[in-house]
C-alpha cells in the first residue's frame, strides 16, 4: 500500500512537472485565498503607456500564484500577466482573479494629444544600453537598469542632448523616488530649476524668492508623473501620483526688465526660459529612477511657426504686463492662437538649423517664418539650407528682414536675406523699414526699442530689442507684407 501511495505521488509529480512545478501543485492543492491585494488603488495612464501591476493573495502563500488578469474594455486597456497597456482614451476596470476570488481597480486613460499635442520625443530607458540611447548623456551620474534610468550620483547632471526652443512645450517624466530623495530637473543653462523634495513633501522653482507647493502624498517606492511646462513667459510644474491621482502644482511668470542695466524699466522677476536641453540629477538622498521621458509640443498643427533669436523670444525681456504687445504675441493673437514661436536668445542661424530639426518634423505647420541674423551667421549658403529644409518638411518658408538697431548691422544682413528671397522666390516681412526713422531701413527709431546697457558685461550700449511700439509696427508689417498667413 505504501508503495502504491509512493508511485501515485511520483505520477502526480511527473504530470505536474510537465505543466509547471510539482511542488506548486502540492502547495496550492486546496488553497483558496480569502482576498487579493493589488499594489495600486487606481491608475491614470496615457495611450501607449505600460505599467506593471502586482497582485498578492491574503493569506499569503509560500510561492507566487498565477493570477488570471482581465480588462473590462480592451479598447481602453489590455492586460497580460499584470502588464497593463493603455490602448485608447477612456475608463476601464482591470481585474486579477484566482478561482472565485478577485480584486479590481479603475484605470483612466487620457488621450496622448491632450486635445492638441505633438510628440517630439519619447524614451523608456528600462532594459536599454547606453549605445541604444546616445542622446542621453549619463556619464557617472547614474546607470541603466531593467526598471529604467537610476540616478544615483549627488551633484551630477544627466542631459537629454536634444535642443528645444519651442515656446509651447512640456517635458513629462515618469519617476520613482526614494524616501529621502532630493531631485532637480533643470535646463542645461541652469536658468530654470524645479526641485522635488520627498522628505520635505514639496515641489519648488528656484525663483527669488523661491515658489513652492506642498505635496503631502510624496513618498518613496511609488510612480509619479512630473510635468514641466514652458508656455512663453510662464513655467508650470505638476506632479501626480499615478496610483492615487493626487497631485500638486505651481506656476510662475517671467517678468522681463524691459531693457538691461541702467536702461531697464523695472527690476523684473526671473523664472527661466528652460533653454536648450532638459537635464536632471540627484541633489541628495538615495537614488531615484526615471522610467520614461516624453517631450510634447502643446499644439500639433498650426498655421504659422515663427523661428529666430531673442527678437522672436520676447518672453526673455518683455515686462509681463505688456508681454501681449510684443510682435510675436500680436501675431499669435490675430491668428486666434493658431501659431507658435520658437526663439532662442543669442542664437545664430546655425543654432536654428540644429533645433528646428527636433521640432518642425513633428508639428504640422503651413508657414514657417524666420527672423534671424542679429547674431551673425547669415550667409546665403546657410539661409538657403534652412529654407530648403523647411520646404522638405512640407511647409512654406517666409524669410524676414531683421529690425533696425543702433549698430546698423541690419543693413548688410538684410541685403543677403533679400538676395536669398529673390533667388528662391520667397516672401518676407521688411521689419527694418517698419522700425527705422525714415522708413528706409537705415537708422533705427529709438522710440521703438528697449534701451540696453551691457557696459558691465559686453562693454556696449544699444537700442536693440523691439518694445511695445516696435512690436506693433512689426505686427502691422506682417499684415502688409505677408497677408497670406491671415487668409
Amino acid at each position: 500500500m505504501k508503495n502504491l501511495v509512493k508511485l501515485t505521488g511520483i505520477f502526480i509529480c511527473s504530470a505536474a512537472l510537465m505543466a509547471g512545478s510539482c511542488e506548486k501543485q502540492l502547495e496550492t492543492e486546496g488553497y483558496r485565498p480569502e482576498a487579493i491585494q493589488l499594489d495600486r488603488e487606481s491608475l491614470t495612464m496615457k495611450v501607449g503607456e505600460q505599467v506593471q501591476l502586482t497582485a498578492r493573495p491574503n493569506p499569503s502563500v509560500a510561492h507566487e500564484l498565477t493570477f488570471q488578469w482581465t480588462s473590462s474594455d480592451q479598447a481602453v486597456v489590455t492586460v497580460n500577466s499584470g502588464l497593463v497597456t493603455a490602448e485608447g482614451p477612456g475608463e476601464a476596470e482591470v481585474t486579477a482573479s484566482y478561482g472565485d476570488v478577485s480584486a479590481s481597480m479603475k484605470v483612466f486613460v487620457n488621450d496622448p494629444d491632450d486635445g492638441d499635442r505633438a510628440l517630439l520625443y519619447s524614451l523608456r530607458p528600462g532594459g536599454m544600453s547606453p549605445e541604444q540611447i546616445p542622446e542621453l548623456l549619463i556619464g557617472t551620474a547614474g546607470r541603466l537598469t531593467d526598471d529604467g534610468l537610476e540616478v544615483s550620483a549627488p551633484g551630477e547632471i544627466i542631459k537629454l542632448d536634444r535642443f528645444y526652443a519651442l515656446a509651447e512645450r512640456v517635458v513629462e517624466y515618469t519617476v520613482s523616488f526614494s524616501d529621502d530623495t532630493e531631485a532637480v530637473f533643470q535646463s542645461s543653462q541652469g536658468d530654470f530649476k524645479a526641485f522635488v523634495s520627498v522628505p520635505g513633501r514639496k515641489i519648488s522653482i528656484n525663483t527669488t524668492p523661491a515658489i513652492e507647493a506642498d505635496a503631502p502624498f510624496l513618498r518613496g517606492g511609488r510612480d509619479y508623473r512630473l510635468e514641466i511646462y514652458h508656455i512663453y513667459n510662464k513655467a508650470r510644474v505638476v506632479i501626480t501620483d499615478l496610483a492615487s491621482g493626487e497631485s500638486a502644482e505651481l506656476s510662475a511668470v517671467h517678468d522681463g526688465q524691459g531693457g538691461c542695466g541702467q536702461g531697464a524699466l523695472q527690476p523684473g522677476f526671473a523664472v527661466g526660459m528652460q533653454w536648450d536641453h532638459y537635464c536632471f540629477g540627484l541633489m541628495s538622498g538615495a537614488p531615484f529612477t526615471i522610467k520614461s521621458i516624453e517631450v510634447d509640443a502643446l499644439k500639433k498643427s498650426v498655421r504659422l511657426l515663427m523661428y529666430g533669436a531673442s527678437i522672436s523670444q520676447p518672453e526673455g525681456y518683455f515686462p509681463a504686463a505688456t508681454f501681449h504687445e510684443s510682435w510675436t504675441q500680436r501675431v499669435i493673437s490675430a491668428l486666434d492662437g493658431n501659431a507658435m514661436s520658437s526663439g532662442r536668445g543669442g542664437c545664430t542661424i546655425n543654432d536654428v538649423l540644429v533645433y528646428i530639426k527636433n521640432e518642425l518634423p513633428f508639428v504640422d505647420a503651413e508657414y514657417v517664418m524666420i527672423t534671424i541674423g542679429t547674431n551673425g551667421g547669415n550667409t546665403e549658403e546657410n539661409l538657403t539650407e534652412l529654407m530648403n529644409y523647411i520646404i522638405s518638411q512640407g511647409s512654406i518658408p517666409i524669410l524676414n528682414n531683421i529690425p533696425c538697431n543702433e549698430s546698423g548691422t541690419q543693413v548688410g544682413t538684410n541685403a543677403v536675406i533679400a538676395a536669398v528671397r529673390e533667388k528662391m522666390g520667397l516672401n518676407g516681412c521688411l521689419f527694418d523699414l517698419a522700425t527705422s526713422l525714415d522708413g528706409d531701413g537705415l537708422t533705427v527709431d529709438k522710440s521703438m526699442m528697449f534701451w540696453e546697457d551691457y557696459s558691465g558685461s559686453y562693454g556696449w550700449q544699444i537700442w536693440h530689442h523691439p518694445n511695445s511700439k516696435g512690436g506693433e509696427a512689426m505686427f502691422l508689417r506682417t499684415q502688409t507684407d505677408t497677408p497670406e498667413i491671415y487668409e
